[in-house]
């Protein structure tokens, strides 16, 4: 799909229907078909493959062509089937126009272009354009990482507050349940240290531009934001960390009880086991087996055993 905006007041606008596509401020090309890639490319540009944007070298994410600059970030997003993933997103930017190629959905794509009026960058200029949907992506990092915490702390919450008899079953869900924000950060942290990079590499390859010098404090402030949450990240993986000791913990103590509830019934039928392994022993000469009273007294012998084993470990508090 192509979607393309032109900038109206201090927003932006669907380009309208009929007109030509190189009046767009911002074009976004999202899963695009051939067709729409030769349109975009006829403007001048070359759009890189999924291949292309998948390509880990570093020439391959940030370079600049005739003027115009290419950088590729990892943002995570989502599939059409709805599976959460982390994918290259391309932006291409250059005097007259912003260009963006993606093969997934991240959020701040689908809410930046009815909330552009509200960035602190404007929308007069593909640069600022560009700032704008930096910006909204890292509000949307910021509100992931914010959505991590939510759920750490519920889940520490269940796992701190359960005893060791506590059901294994939530036990186990709360371990998937960190796993998955883990993870979750994971993708986040791959979002910021992009952004970071392509933040970076605009600002200096930027500064013959007109509007870079007004456009310097923009950079400055969404680098600061970007530093700010790798910090809140870096707490956030040791809260991680912490929940899943503790659930593990848990799991171990719970796991713990159970052995100790075998040692106790092996115990208990230790002594009387020993005696039956005696008195099963084919000798000629045991006396006690031509004795009226011998099979009683065998077994008086293995429950008193087990009575006595069973208040010693009462005596010692191991039961």
């Amino acid at each position: 799909m192509l979607y393309s905006h032109i900038s109206r007041g201090a927003g932006l606008l669907p380009l309208p229907e009929g007109a030509p596509l190189d009046e767009a401020l911002w074009i976004d090309l999202y899963r695009p078909l051939d067709s729409q890639v030769r349109a975009v490319a006829a403007l001048g540009y070359e759009i890189p493959t999924l291949a292309d944007m998948e390509e880990i070298e570093i020439s391959n994410r940030l370079y600049t062509d005739n003027g115009t600059i290419y950088m590729t970030a990892v943002l995570p997003g989502q599939l059409p089937d709805g599976t959460q993933v982390a994918m290259p997103v391309s932006f291409i930017v250059d005097a007259h126009r912003l260009v963006t190629v993606r093969h997934h959905a991240p959020r701040p794509f689908e809410t930046f272009p009815t909330r552009a009026d509200r960035s602190s960058s404007g929308c007069g200029s593909p640069a600022r354009v560009f700032l704008g949907l930096i910006e909204e992506i890292i509000g949307r990092l910021a509100d992931l990482s914010e959505g991590v915490a939510r759920a750490l702390d519920a889940t520490a919450a269940k796992v701190l507050t359960m005893t060791a008899a506590g059901d294994a079953a939530s036990l186990q869900v709360s371990l998937v349940t960190v796993g998955q924000q883990a993870e979750l950060m994971s993708r986040v942290r791959m979002g910021l240290l992009s952004m970071d990079r392509i933040l970076a590499y605009h600002a200096a390859n930027s500064a013959h531009q007109p509007e870079s010098s007004r456009l310097r404090p923009q950079h400055a402030a969404l680098q600061r934001d970007i530093q700010a949450l790798e910090v809140h990240a870096d707490f956030l993986g040791s809260r991680i960390a912490m929940t899943v000791d503790a659930t593990m913990g848990m799991i171990g103590l719970q796991q713990n009880d159970r052995v100790r509830i075998l040692s106790v019934v092996a115990a208990l039928f230790l002594p009387p086991t020993l005696i039956a392994s005696i008195y099963g022993m084919n000798f000629t000469h045991m006396p006690e087996l031509e004795l009226d009273w011998g099979f009683p007294m065998a077994l008086g012998l293995m429950v008193g055993s087990a009575v006595v084993t069973f208040l010693v470990l009462k005596w010692k508090n191991w039961l």
